[in-house]
């Protein structure tokens, strides 16, 4: 993934929810997704980073909080209302690593970062469910990188 970052200026500000002048993506991919969400006709309104979905730690067994990367409310083709939580990481991370016989520091981070990663998607699945809304995990693959 390229870790481009910056501010986000959108041509259709009222669609966004909060401040349309402080909109921060954190990749390319998160750039061309929000880009995606301030064009597309479907989208009736859509934030980035404006909310959170408390979460247990596997690791420490604490709370923390876990802000998904979008919120996007849609109208579908069937004019159906929508809302997606939208999560953007790469393949690499969505896949649990390969177990190695060989405990290196990567792999240990890779283990946990999965493991985290794991938990946060769980609990924002559920959180998903309870508000009717879907969640959804968009790699480079859906992203067309």
């Amino acid at each position: 993934m390229k870790y481009d970052q910056g501010r986000f200026k959108p041509r259709n500000p009222n669609k966004y929810k909060g401040d349309p002048t402080n909109i921060i993506y954190r990749s390319s991919w998160e750039r061309k997704f929000a880009n995606w969400c301030d064009l597309n006709e479907a989208v009736i309104q859509w934030q980035s980073e404006e909310f959170f979905i408390p979460y247990k730690n596997p690791i420490d067994g604490k709370y923390h909080r876990y802000f998904p990367d979008f919120l996007v409310k849609i109208k579908t083709a069937e004019g159906v209302l929508e809302t997606w939580v939208v999560e953007i990481k790469p393949m690499n991370q969505v896949k649990e690593p390969k177990i190695q016989t060989r405990k290196t520091k990567k792999y240990i981070t890779e283990v946990k970062t999965y493991a985290i990663n794991r938990y946060k998607w769980d609990y924002a699945l559920e959180w998903c469910k309870d508000r009717g809304y879907k969640f959804i995990i968009l790699t480079e693959k859906e992203l067309n990188i």
